[in-house]
């Protein structure tokens, strides 16, 4: 689960609801002061949330770019049905396009974790919409085998249990297995909510998403888009060889964020925010 830095937005940034041909989505919008050089759409991963993204959210509007962090369907502040068939990857697919489509196109388009997972369904549906690829702390396939072990017994205790007992069941894990240093209170309380607004079937049906990705990087290779593959140097849903195998095979821009885990956008802002900027500027379609 990332865990913001903060939870404050920037002065560049507006808290909003992105009106879509599928429905509004709530997001954080930042702008540069300036015309934008480009639009960046931040797709958040399991758990998680546009805040994740909220200490990219000044550094990539000072540097000329527009930065959209969305609610995906059923996530935090964007409300969703409670039926699983409505998270399935094609369909959150199709949400991504229609926010792309709602920004006016020709979009930057960064996944973490899970949302790089859709992110890569929504350019394999159809590219046009998009400049450029990032897959942040995603790998090509399905999550490494503790993982999906964690997940699975995740999708069954939220089958079993309401919300509440099931987020203190993982905070009893967490102490238990990695204690871990004490959290503010703002933000813990943020977690909290965040894991109790976020609907249980979406958690379900992108947990076995999460378990179950087939390998589609020959897919994705075959799209002729600028992509990037960022992570940091340590990973525990998808092991970094498996990243630097997939950048190779997709003939992808590679970084690796130094002291940063599964969330570089959450641990390392500032490097993350570079080597994005970057690659947006070397892809030339900035």
């Amino acid at each position: 689960m990332s865990r913001p830095p903060f939870l404050t937005l920037p002065p560049c940034a507006r808290a909003h609801r992105l009106s879509t041909s599928r429905g509004e989505f709530a997001v954080h919008d930042a702008r540069p002061a300036a015309p934008p050089r480009g639009t960046v759409l931040l797709v958040p991963g399991f758990t998680g949330s546009k805040e994740d993204f909220i200490a990219l959210l000044e550094p990539v509007a000072a540097a000329g770019y527009r930065a959209v962090a969305v609610d995906g369907r059923g996530q935090h502040e964007t409300e969703g049905p409670r039926d699983e068939a409505a998270y399935a990857q094609a369909e959150l697919a199709q949400d991504v396009l229609a926010q792309a489509a709602a920004l006016g196109g020709g979009v930057h388009l960064l996944g973490h974790s899970l949302g790089g997972l859709v992110s890569r369904a929504a350019v394999l549906a159809d590219a046009s919409p998009f400049r450029s690829l990032t897959l942040m702390s995603c790998g090509p396939a399905a999550i490494s085998a503790p993982q999906q072990e964690r997940t699975r017994r995740l999708i069954a205790a939220l089958g079993a249990y309401d919300m509440g007992t099931v987020w203190l069941e993982m905070r009893r894990a967490d102490a238990e297995s990695a204690p871990a240093a004490p959290v503010p209170p703002e933000l813990d309380a943020f977690l909290r909510e965040r894991w109790m607004a976020t609907v249980p079937e979406q958690l379900m049906a992108t947990g076995r998403q999460l378990t179950s990705e087939p390998d589609r990087t020959p897919e994705l290779a075959a799209v002729p888009l600028p992509k990037h593959v960022l992570s940091g140097a340590v990973d525990y849903a998808w092991p970094v060889p498996w990243m630097d195998a997939m950048a190779k095979e997709l003939s992808a821009v590679r970084t690796v964020v130094q002291g940063a885990e599964h969330s570089p956008n959450a641990e390392r802002p500032g490097p993350t925010a570079e080597a994005l900027v970057r690659f947006w500027e070397l892809s030339g379609r900035g």
